[in-house]
């Protein structure tokens, strides 16, 4: 097979970090100062120039951000954003983002590496303030499960961007911010290098580093994971029977095995073109792998008790999930400080296969094998153009911008059978092929400026025009939909005090359907499961209202957010009875969701070496299932939070103990209950640049979640175990003199000072 350019970027740029790492190896390591780490910058979107530095906000006017500082900077907060460093979460240093992010107030992650935003699952992801193909499409779960969290300084969320942000994601938005690169004045190499070992064969790499010669600086990281997955789901169904007026049972029991491989890797290179513009290139590529088995043990019985039908599968899978992106980026900085214009160009290219080889032996009633191929081959482009202007207005600041960003997805899926492995015929019911496009121009005008020294205030706007078009070519069955919409954005900021602080903040947002979600051809899971798009489905609004109070006295902050969202036509997945046992699943629109909760963070130290950091998420939530078949009008309340203890009784030495828990949330036909885990993490300084660290995840191994239907035709019960209980130890070397005195990881101060 031919290379794609794009994989061939992607080779030189894996080769050219390593030959980078080869001198940077070669140079003395340079010693650490006791100075606490320097903050990392947060990257704003390409619509939306870079955030000024602490250093600088603090004689920048009151509309700028202000920083929180806990600690080395633990929870920074701007007029819009709250962010959360991972210096001290342990669990980064070895695990992957998925660990990192459920660490983080506001976020869940379901075990399947799902991510929502105050349990709305509606959630767009960032990095470095700019869309990640990666952490697009279908298999975002699985890069989200497979990304080392060690290359991320900190989490920036946003459950109300401003209107420099796409409103794309009505749960909000969730920026990932990576590790400073910068060397320091004077230094040419900065870089870190990490190894974990954990059990059942577990273990990741790392590299991270950068060098400096005059106006060129190159930057990359390099990581490889090695992980295995265990889940067991067992799932109990009972299907109305017309003639008996009974429910009738059946169940499955499945049991997956599989080893997964992900690599990730990033080249940036910067150049000073002069003293004002500058040159930016960055390529970037991921590859993750799945190999595996799965068994499944299906029976079911009949009005009488008695089994009617019974069998054994047993599937080889292989799954693959890639992705390469290259991004070219000219800033222009005029005369003022801030004055600036960036103009930026993004493609992206992803492939996602799944191969699933399955042989069948039913025991009720008795037969030969049978044999089924499952072939998934899908993949998408996106192109991408972005223009933002920000110019400094005495005390307020303008920005405007025009993106334009163009998606086009496709996938094939073919099924085929027979009574061998080598006589397989294709199913041309169950084989499909589909393409869509989706482009989005905008627009968008953001201004900010101080009324008071206490009062400040931005106003935003954001135009959008979306175009989209779907092409089930098996059938010839084609959908479009072409839309105009307007969202506007307020945040405003009171100052109490020199502690307190109080804001209120309104954005509206929207969740368009994915392409794939529109596509209405009926597509194979398994001999139980069908799902298919809907051409029909809409896009769903939501309008967020949220009420903050924060106060930061010394180390001690504390932050309460009181909110509402209420939301028109939101997706929702409805499971129907087609017969023969077999339930067809697709996305639906419901008349409306609310939510009114209450999340409250706590972050400070209860003696000078023991911190604590801890936030829970109360919510209730009302759905209007009206038009559903199947479905009624639910309420329920739903509870989250974490808490974390971080204890370093010497200067070398660091302790953390960490639990979080999910609480339920409502689906139009039932529920969902989540779960819990609790981690343990230690690490030792062992010299000025060699650190040793321990961590076990999920201590009790009891992660999982529970799914219930109960409708008039149909029950159903599915819970899952991940056994996701994973024990590593490690090591951390820094080389180079870089901005901070040791990686993001840990802090390794004495004990906690006054912030």
């Amino acid at each position: 097979m031919t290379a794609s350019p794009s994989r061939i970027a992607l080779l030189a740029a894996t080769a050219l970090t390593a030959s980078m790492a080869a001198s940077m190896l070669a140079l003395p390591a340079m010693a650490q100062t006791a100075t606490p780490p320097a903050p990392a910058q947060t990257q704003a979107p390409a619509q939306a120039p870079a955030k000024p530095a602490p250093q600088e906000e603090e004689q920048a006017s009151t509309v700028t951000d202000v920083v929180v500082t806990s600690r080395a900077d633990a929870v920074r907060s701007s007029i819009d954003s709250t962010s959360y460093s991972l210096a001290n979460d342990l669990q980064a240093s070895s695990g992957s983002l998925a660990d990192a992010l459920r660490n983080v107030p506001s976020v869940d992650v379901d075990p399947q590496g799902n991510v929502s935003l105050r349990g709305d699952s509606n959630v767009t992801i960032l990095i470095d303030g700019r869309p990640a193909g990666v952490l697009t499409g279908e298999g975002r779960a699985q890069a989200i499960q497979q990304m080392q969290a060690a290359q991320f300084a900190r989490i920036e969320v946003m459950t109300n961007p401003s209107a420099a942000y796409s409103p794309e994601g009505s749960g909000g938005v969730i920026n990932l911010i990576s590790k400073p690169n910068q060397p320091k004045p004077g230094m040419t190499t900065t870089g870190s290098i990490r190894a974990n070992v954990g059990d059942n064969g577990r273990w990741n790499l790392g590299l991270t580093g950068s060098q400096t010669r005059g106006p060129v600086t190159l930057s990359g990281d390099v990581g490889y994971r090695h992980d295995t997955i265990e889940q067991l789901i067992d799932r109990d169904r009972a299907q109305l029977d017309t003639v008996s007026g009974q429910f009738l049972p059946s169940r499955l029991n499945q049991v997956v095995n599989a080893d997964v491989d992900g690599f990730n890797g990033r080249l940036g290179l910067e150049y000073k073109l002069t003293g004002k513009d500058q040159l930016s290139l960055e390529v970037r590529g991921a590859d993750f792998h799945n190999t595996g088995g799965i068994e499944d043990r299906f029976e079911s019985r009949n009005a009488a008790g008695a089994i009617n039908a019974a069998y054994t599968r047993q599937s080889d899978v292989d799954q693959t999930f890639s992705n390469q992106g290259v991004t070219a980026r000219l800033l222009h900085r005029f005369d003022d400080q801030g004055h600036e214009w960036t103009n930026e160009l993004r493609i992206d290219q992803g492939d996602n296969t799944l191969d699933l080889a399955t042989v069948a032996f039913p025991s009720v009633p008795a037969g030969a094998p049978s044999y089924e191929r499952v072939s998934n081959d899908g993949g998408f482009t996106i192109t991408a153009f972005s223009s933002a202007y920000v110019r400094p207005m005495g005390e307020a600041r303008l920005r405007l911008g025009y993106e334009l960003e163009v998606r086009q997805p496709r996938q094939d899926n073919t099924v085929s059978r027979g009574v061998s492995a080598a006589g397989l015929t294709v199913v041309p019911a169950l084989s499909s092929r589909f393409k869509a496009e989706q482009a989005v121009h905008a627009l968008y005008a953001t201004y900010e400026r101080p009324f008071t020294e206490k009062l400040s205030a931005q106003f935003g706007l954001r135009l959008e025009q979306a175009d989209i078009e779907v092409n089930a070519v098996s059938n010839g069955v084609s959908a479009s939909q072409d839309y105009f919409r307007a969202y506007p954005t307020l945040h405003v900021s009171y100052k109490l005090d020199d502690d307190q602080t109080v804001r209120a903040s309104y954005s509206r947002r929207i969740q368009r359907p994915q392409p794939f979600q529109l596509n209405p051809f009926v597509s194979y899971v398994d001999p139980l499961n069908v799902r298919s798009g809907n051409p029909n489905l809409e896009p769903q609004e939501t309008d967020a209202f949220e009420a903050m109070w924060q106060r930061r006295s010394g180390q001690t902050f504390y932050q309460a957010t009181a909110y509402f969202r209420d939301t028109r036509k939101a997706f929702t997945d409805v499971a129907s009875d087609i017969g023969g046992g077999v339930f067809l699943t697709r996305p639906e629109n419901l008349g409306a969701r609310r939510d009114l909760g209450l999340e409250v963070v706590a972050n400070g130290a209860l003696i000078p070496s023991l911190r604590y950091n801890a936030s829970v998420n109360v919510f209730r939530q009302e759905i209007d299932a009206a038009g559903i078949p199947g479905a009624t009008d639910r309420s329920g309340t739903q509870v989250s939070g974490r808490v974390n203890l971080n204890w370093q009784p010497t200067p070398k030495d660091f302790l953390q103990i960490a639990a979080q828990w999910n609480g339920e949330s409502l689906l139009a036909q039932g529920t969902r209950d989540g779960g819990g885990m609790v981690n343990l993490g230690y690490r030792r300084k062992l010299n000025e640049t060699l650190a040793f660290q321990a961590t076990v995840r999920d201590l009790f191994n009891q992660f999982g979640d529970l799914t219930t239907y109960d409708t008039p035709t149909f029950r159903e019960r599915t819970e899952r175990q991940f056994a996701g209980r994973a024990a590593y130890v490690g090591l951390t070397w820094t080389f180079g003199g870089g901005q901070r005195r040791q990686p993001e990881q840990f802090d390794f101060g004495g004990a906690p000072t006054g912030g």
